[in-house]
C-alpha cells in the first residue's frame, strides 16, 4: 500500500492510499477497526464492485466476526454485534425516494452509540446524518484507490488511530 497525504492533511483530516490488491483493502479494513469508536457515522463511496464491502468484511473480521459477511443491497441494513461495538451496515443503493430512508425507521440506528457504515449515503440525504469520516474507493487498474476525509473531531480522532494502526509493524503471517 502507498500513502500520500493530501493538502488537507496537515491538521490531520485526510489521507490517500493506493490498494493494489484486494489483501490491501483488508488490510485498510482491518487497521480501521481498531480505529472505530462508538458513534461514528462512516460513508463508504464508490461504484458498483469498488470494494466497499470488501472494506466492511475486514473490518468485522478484525472485530472477532465470523459468520458470513453480506452487501446489505437488499435488506437495507446489516447489523452485527462484535467486539466491543454495534456495527450497522447499510446499503441505499436500491432507494428511489430518500424518504425511503425515514419510512424505514432507519433514523434510529443513528441515535445509539452504533457504528454506522454507510455505502450510497447520497440516495438518503437530507436525512441520513453527517458523516464523521467519509471513504471513496475508486477503481484504479487492477488496483483501488482510497481516500479518506475526516469531517468532524470524532473523524479526526479515528482518521489519527487509523494512521497509527497503518504504520504500526504486522505481526508475522
Amino acid at each position: 500500500m502507498i500513502d500520500t497525504l493530501h493538502p488537507a492533511d496537515d491538521n490531520g483530516a485526510g489521507l490517500k492510499r493506493h490498494l493494489p490488491a484486494e489483501a490491501d483493502t483488508a488490510a485498510l479494513g482491518a487497521a480501521l477497526a481498531a480505529a472505530l469508536s462508538p458513534g461514528l457515522v462512516i460513508y463508504l463511496r464508490g461504484d458498483l464492485g469498488a470494494g466497499k464491502t470488501t472494506l466492511v468484511r475486514a473490518l468485522l473480521r478484525a472485530l472477532g466476526h465470523r459468520g458470513h459477511v453480506k452487501s446489505p443491497t437488499y435488506t437495507l441494513i446489516e447489523p452485527y454485534v462484535v467486539s466491543r461495538l454495534d456495527l450497522y451496515h447499510f446499503d441505499f443503493y436500491r432507494f428511489t425516494s430518500p424518504d425511503e430512508f425515514i419510512d424505514a425507521g432507519l433514523d434510529e440506528y443513528f441515535a445509539g452509540r452504533g457504528v454506522c457504515l454507510v455505502e450510497w449515503p447520497d440516495k438518503a440525504q437530507p436525512y441520513v446524518p453527517p458523516a464523521d469520516l467519509d471513504i471513496s474507493l475508486t477503481h484504479a487498474g487492477p488496483g483501488r484507490h482510497a481516500e479518506l476525509g475526516a469531517r468532524t473531531e470524532a473523524g479526526r480522532r479515528c482518521l489519527s488511530d487509523l494512521k497509527a494502526a497503518l504504520q504500526a509493524p504486522q505481526p508475522p503471517g
